[in-house]
């Protein structure tokens, strides 16, 4: 297959957790229709899983506290959420649902923090189990984790430069003449405050101000113990884009050198941005 120039690039649009989303790809027609079909089949079935609001398997284990003979999908996800949880010091902690909902709510959050936490979650083969009220959201890792599975779908494709961002980037190879894929960092407001070049790696950027929930509008990114974000804007590449996006959500809620410690576990991640 050629390499990729941005002159002869084709661009599937689409959308999908709630933003826009789109793939670069050789203009190739044979393959690209059966691609297309590949990337949306993919993204169906993510959001099948993991989508807060549908008839998803994480809306079936949040309304009923357990699901059996989960997928792999999911318990890949549990599994990474549980090194990052440990990695960060507990700031990275899909038990932070039930705290977002009461804040989204205006309700009792000293009560839903009391309903968090990541010992009040069981997982094995067989089953997932959540203890009485908590529930989870994998909103600080879908993304990249959609990420890397398209990339996964594309490279098993044949396809070796491609452009893949579903809120958070991973890139394989590069553009012709080019030694990266060029990829800019803004903040909450839009306002490009950093860059980088991408080749077979993956970059995430969290930014606590993106959302705001509830009636006090606070942010939408949650320490499990109340503490506040740190920092306006924050991006981590890696190898894996579902890494980036779990570390780079985390590292709003920390300090320098406890963002230095959380590195010191995954050697593949880098801090590239932090404001």
């Amino acid at each position: 297959m050629p390499r990729l120039s941005f002159a002869n690039a084709r661009t599937w649009r689409g959308r999908a957790f709630g933003t826009d989303v789109h793939v670069v790809l050789p203009a190739i027609d044979q393959d690209y229709y059966r691609v297309v079909r590949s990337i949306e089949r993919e993204l169906l079935q993510i959001e099948k899983e993991f989508s807060l609001f549908a008839d998803s398997a994480l809306f079936r284990l949040n309304e009923t506290g357990i699901l059996r003979n989960p997928g792999e999908r999911i318990l890949d996800l549990l599994t990474l959420s549980g090194k990052l949880h440990q990695a960060t010091g507990g700031a990275f902690d899909p038990t932070v649902q039930a705290i977002w909902l009461a804040h989204a709510g205006n309700g009792d959050v000293a009560a839903a923090r009391t309903r968090s936490g990541w010992q009040r979650v069981e997982y094995s083969a067989s089953q997932i189990r959540l203890a009485p009220g908590s529930s989870l959201t994998f909103n600080g890792i879908a993304q990249g984790h959609a990420a890397d599975r398209i990339s996964l779908i594309l490279k098993q494709a044949g396809f070796s430069d491609v452009l893949v961002n579903m809120g958070e980037i991973s890139a394989l190879g590069a553009p012709h003449d080019r030694t990266g894929w060029p990829v800019r960092i803004a903040d909450a407001a839009g306002r490009i405050v950093g860059q980088s070049e991408l080749s077979d790696r993956s970059l995430a950027t969290s930014s606590p101000d993106g959302m705001v929930i509830g009636p006090q509008r606070r942010s939408h990114i949650l320490h499990p113990d109340g503490r506040e974000p740190i920092w306006n804007t924050v991006s981590v590449s890696a190898s894996s884009a579902a890494l980036a996006d779990g570390l780079s959500t985390a590292f709003c809620l920390l300090e320098r050198g406890e963002i230095n410690t959380a590195l010191a576990r995954f050697q593949d991640a880098r801090l590239e941005l932090c404001i």
